[in-house]
């Protein structure tokens, strides 16, 4: 029989579809007095797994993870213990700081799941270009993943 752990955990297809509805993750960098720094991020994730977030290039998490790459990311949800759902993320950063890249991933994670037209994409991106000259990509390809959906146990414990 397995265990309540092995009930609670999200298959990889489960992952990806919860990644990809959710909006804020929790991103934790290594303080350099040891620790932990944690701040709430939109994100967006690419086709490979890899979540970004991004956020200004001198900000306090940045010269974090340039000095320790290791992140631990945290997406949960659910108001009830019999609803609650995580997952969580041990993850390496990279930090990218080319303009382009940061406006186009900017983009994305405003637009999230709308479709937008040709024009209005074109739009969001000439609002989002000026803000993002002091910013940098935080890019997190995850190594290990810790994950429960209270829901499967049907309300039993």
């Amino acid at each position: 029989m397995p265990s309540r752990r092995e009930l609670i955990q999200l298959t990889d297809d489960e992952i990806r579809d919860y990644l990809a509805t959710e909006k804020t993750l929790v991103i934790v960098s290594n303080g350099r007095d040891g620790y932990p720094h944690a701040m709430p991020m939109w994100f967006w994730v690419d086709g490979d797994g890899c979540l970004y977030c991004s956020t200004f290039g001198k900000s306090q998490k940045v010269m974090n993870w340039r000095r320790d790459p290791k992140a631990t990311l945290l997406v949960e949800s659910g108001e009830e213990y019999a609803k609650l759902k995580g997952v969580l993320i041990y993850a390496t950063t990279e930090i990218i700081d080319d303009p382009e890249q940061v406006v186009d991933t900017m983009v994305d994670v405003n637009v999230g799941d709308r479709e937008l037209s040709a024009e209005e994409y074109a739009k969001l991106r000439e609002e989002v270009a000026p803000r993002a000259n002091k910013r940098v990509l935080l890019k997190f390809t995850p190594e290990r993943y810790v994950t429960w959906d209270h829901a499967k146990l049907g309300g039993r414990y």
